[in-house]
């Protein structure tokens, strides 16, 4: 599919996520929202709880660091343990350090006061945030995210992570939305590739995909066709449907 719109990848940091202790959702949840915003997502990747494998990720996939992507997105490795260690090596990809930010220690200290808790060193480590990056708002738990560079570093608690993104995407410049139109039908995916190989011939412009699938009533695939025209998805899929004598 051809696209003008800004491109993106998503990093998910967590040995949780790697040892299948954690179900990952948060990918899943921000590549809808980004496709409904008008951003390319491009790639999807998971690193362990390993400093030197977040900085070499995060260099990768930076753009502002030489790396592939206009945004990148990070979930995971702010919290209050020793294992949450992505500040640290965000820091380190970016070339600063770490600080405890004054905005993030208030925020933090205005919710343990309100709660009736003491502001220890271990909550604490949730206001280290590398110097020259702005806070991403968290309604939810007042520990905030980040942003430095293109990396928009985000929290691995699904409703924490979800806030975070609903503040978040309206404040970056994106696209267009991409248009998508399926259809379902009683036939393998063998039996529609030549059709669909065809109408993709017609309509390069365009992202067309098959999926197969089998449910009581036995095989199916659904056909998929994607992209940022609206009016040619229309066409591409009108084509489509008459090719398989829809």
């Amino acid at each position: 599919m051809q696209s003008d719109n800004p491109t993106a990848a998503i990093l998910v940091i967590g040995d949780e996520i790697l040892s299948g202790r954690t179900r990952e959702g948060n990918a899943h949840h921000l590549a809808q929202v980004l496709t409904a915003t008008g951003f390319d997502l491009q790639e999807i990747r998971v690193v362990s709880d390993d400093h030197d494998r977040i900085v070499a990720a995060i260099r990768a996939l930076d753009g502002t660091l030489g790396g592939g992507y206009d945004l990148l997105f990070t979930s995971g490795g702010i919290g209050p343990t020793h294992d949450d260690i992505t500040a640290d090596a965000v820091a380190a990809a970016h070339g600063t350090t770490v600080e405890i930010h004054p905005e993030a220690r208030a925020l933090l200290q205005e919710r343990c006061d309100r709660m009736g808790m003491a502001l220890t060193e271990n909550r604490l480590r949730m206001a280290r945030i590398p110097v020259g990056a702005t806070l991403i708002d968290n309604a939810v738990s007042a520990a905030p995210g980040f942003s430095i560079g293109a990396t928009h570093v985000m929290a691995g608690v699904p409703e924490v992570f979800r806030g975070m993104v609903d503040w978040l995407i309206p404040r970056l410049p994106g696209g267009r939305p991409v248009r998508s139109l399926s259809v379902e039908v009683r036939r393998g995916e063998s039996d529609v590739a030549e059709d669909l190989q065809a109408v993709a011939g017609e309509f390069s412009d365009l992202s067309l995909g098959s999926y197969p699938f089998r449910d009581d009533t036995g095989w199916g695939t659904n056909l998929v066709v994607r992209g940022l025209d609206a009016a040619r998805v229309d066409q591409a899929m009108a084509a489509l449907k008459e090719r398989i004598g829809l």
